[in-house]
């Protein structure tokens, strides 16, 4: 799977990341990408950050790599949110979009890709940074652990509602994560 990200949109979601926004642009595109290097090392998944430069950026779109993570800068004139629909209508590959603008989310959607708000993104990430590194090797997941007093597996009873192929797929997708 392949993770976009909407860097500016992620940074300015998370109370963690603003504080280092704070103190320069850079500070705070520093702390994401470190983030989500430690994210990578547990989750082998391709990401790729991009970030607005449409207002003091170069005139040609420009690309980094740093610790595993792509990054895109939109070129000037140009914002991210273009460079993501760009991407989204070009790719034919398993993706997964992060942000929360919901222009954004609802073009991935329309395109059958999925999309998570920046909050969720960042609560998986904490969640499987915090995980131990040995529940990681033998494939625990929080999910799976949670049982009642009684030792079963807690199963909601009554009339089910069944998800549509695109909502099941999309929560595929996301499980991966």
């Amino acid at each position: 799977m392949h993770i976009y990200i909407d860097g500016y949109n992620l940074i300015r979601q998370s109370i963690r990341l603003r504080r280092f926004e704070r103190h320069s642009l850079e500070a705070g595109r520093a702390a994401l990408i470190d983030r989500l290097a430690q994210y990578r090392t547990r989750k082998d998944h391709r990401i790729t950050v991009v970030f607005d430069g449409w207002v003091g950026g170069s005139a040609r779109e420009e690309r980094d790599y740093s610790a595993g993570i792509d990054m895109i800068y939109s070129p000037k004139g140009v914002k991210a949110d273009d460079v993501l629909k760009r991407i989204i209508a070009s790719s034919d590959e398993e993706i997964l979009v992060v942000s929360s603008d919901r222009e954004i989310v609802s073009y991935a959607v329309r395109r059958g890709k999925a999309a998570m708000p920046s909050p969720e993104f960042e609560s998986v990430v904490d969640r499987q940074l915090a995980m131990p590194e040995d529940d990681m090797a033998f494939g625990k997941d929080e999910e799976e652990e949670e049982e009642d007093a009684s030792g079963r597996v807690g199963h909601k009873k009554g009339p089910a509602r069944r998800l549509s192929r695109a909502e099941k797929q999309a929560r595929a997708r996301i499980r991966k994560l």
